[in-house]
């Protein structure tokens, strides 16, 4: 299963790290998505990092701002992110991917909610 965990309230600008730590499976043999459902809007995948080489994939709206990383010891996968902005508010969920950042997603986490706001 994977568990989520990292999301509060932080004003503008401000920066939180969400956490997706892994139990009953090797998270490095899978890649990993972040995947965002703000109120009233679509699940948006923000950030995908692929199994083995580590690449990494953002959506446009965090590059420069969000950075996905994996610590293998600790079977976590860590989402970083700075500047926030009160459209980066959502319930941000982790899930694996077994189609190495396409998409299949089979196991989810169960979200973490972000807020930004003053």
């Amino acid at each position: 299963q994977l568990q989520a965990s990292g999301g509060g309230l932080v004003q503008p600008g401000g920066s939180l790290r969400l956490s997706c730590a892994a139990s009953g499976f090797t998270l490095d043999y899978y890649a990993i998505n972040w995947i965002r459902q703000a109120p009233g809007k679509e699940r948006e995948r923000v950030s995908c990092i692929r199994r083995s080489d580590g690449s990494t994939y953002y959506v446009d709206s965090v590059k420069g701002r969000f950075t996905i990383s994996r610590d293998n010891a600790k079977n976590t996968v860590y989402l970083q992110m700075s500047s926030l902005k009160p459209e980066d508010t959502a319930v941000y969920y982790c899930a694996r991917d077994r189609s190495n950042c396409y998409g299949a997603n089979d196991y989810w986490g169960q979200g973490t909610l972000v807020t930004v706001s003053s």
